[in-house]
This record gives structure tokens, C-alpha cells and sequence, in this order.
């Protein structure tokens, strides 16, 4: 049975995070319980399989037990800055993880799999459920999941988007506005 811990506070995060400094196996698994349930949505949404989400998700908290002795909390809220830290450190992975897996697959095509909502729906937000917008990103392939997600979730410009992915910036509009007409969310 697998221990669940929840740090609670500031004080137990910054003493964990300095055992972890250390090599400390128990405080590594203190801090992997504690922000599992935070990393792993990060890690799902680049993700096209729960398989693929765990790998970077194991490979990301690999990272973050490497570099804690360089972690300094940026903000005097330890907490928020550490799940500050470890989100860029999840989103990093996952955009790692796509360019060694999943690169060669940017400009593949889809099959047309869309949500259809009737043209007299006033509010498409009203018809698809989160489930539904959830399942319609999944579906899309690596490349435009990748820059949507960017663009969308992280709030990235398509300059840090082509920076990171290594594709132009018109790469990277075209992408977007790609997975936005599958996804058909109007507004995003």
C-alpha cells in the first residue's frame, strides 16, 4: 500500500526539500506524494497515453530531486514557489519528452474526429463538457497538443513556442490554429 503524505506546511517543505539535498530516499518520497496530484495534470496534458504522462512525470521528479540543492524559493510563499518550480520542471520534461519521442510526428495529419455542436447552439461552452474538451486535446496529435497546450494553458508566445519545439514561429501559429479548429472551442 502506498504511503500518502501532505506537507502542510512551509517549515516541513523547506525541511524536506534540504533532506532531499542530501539524498534523503524518505524525504523523496514525502515530497513525490505531496505534489504527485499536482504534477500529474501538468503531465497529462502533453501526454497521448497515461503511460506516456507517468514516464514524464518519473522523469520530471528525477530532474527535481538532481537539481533541489539549486532550489531557493522565489517568493516568500515556499509552498507556491516550489509548485512554481516543479510545474516549469514538469512542462520542460514533457516538451523534452515530445522532442525525443514524438518529433517526427509534428506534421502529421488527423483523421477529421472533431465535436460536432449544431450551428444554433448560442454558447458552445453550454454543450461540451470538460470531459469532452479534455478528450478532443488528447486526440490531437503531438505536435498541435504541444503548441496548444503551450500557448493555451502555459500562456507561451509562439516565440518561446518555436524556441522550445525548434519550429518557426509560423510553424507555430499554424499549429494552433490547427488544433483550435479540431477542438472547436470558439473564444480560446
Amino acid at each position: 500500500m502506498k504511503t500518502l503524505y501532505n506537507l502542510q506546511s512551509s517549515g516541513e517543505l523547506s525541511i524536506q526539500t534540504e533532506e532531499c539535498a542530501l539524498n534523503n530516499g524518505e524525504s523523496q518520497k514525502k515530497i513525490y506524494s505531496s505534489f504527485y496530484s499536482y504534477a500529474m495534470p501538468i503531465c497529462d496534458r502533453y501526454a497521448n497515453s497515461q503511460d506516456n504522462a507517468v514516464e514524464i512525470l518519473n522523469d520530471g521528479f528525477l530532474k527535481i530531486f538532481k537539481e533541489i540543492h539549486r532550489y531557493k524559493p522565489a517568493y516568500t510563499d515556499v509552498i507556491s514557489s516550489f509548485k512554481g518550480w516543479l510545474r516549469q520542471i514538469m512542462i520542460h520534461t514533457a516538451i523534452n519528452h515530445f522532442r525525443k519521442n514524438c518529433r517526427h510526428q509534428f506534421t502529421t495529419y488527423l483523421d477529421n474526429r472533431t465535436i460536432h455542436v449544431s450551428s444554433d447552439v448560442e454558447n458552445i461552452s453550454d454543450r461540451i463538457s470538460s470531459d469532452e474538451i479534455i478528450r478532443s486535446i488528447r486526440d490531437l496529435c503531438p505536435g498541435y497538443r504541444a503548441v496548444f497546450n503551450l500557448f493555451i494553458i502555459e500562456s507561451f508566445t509562439h516565440k518561446e513556442i518555436s524556441d522550445q519545439l525548434g519550429i518557426s514561429i509560423g510553424a507555430s501559429k499554424a499549429n494552433l490554429a490547427k488544433a483550435r479548429s479540431l477542438v472547436m472551442i470558439s473564444g480560446l
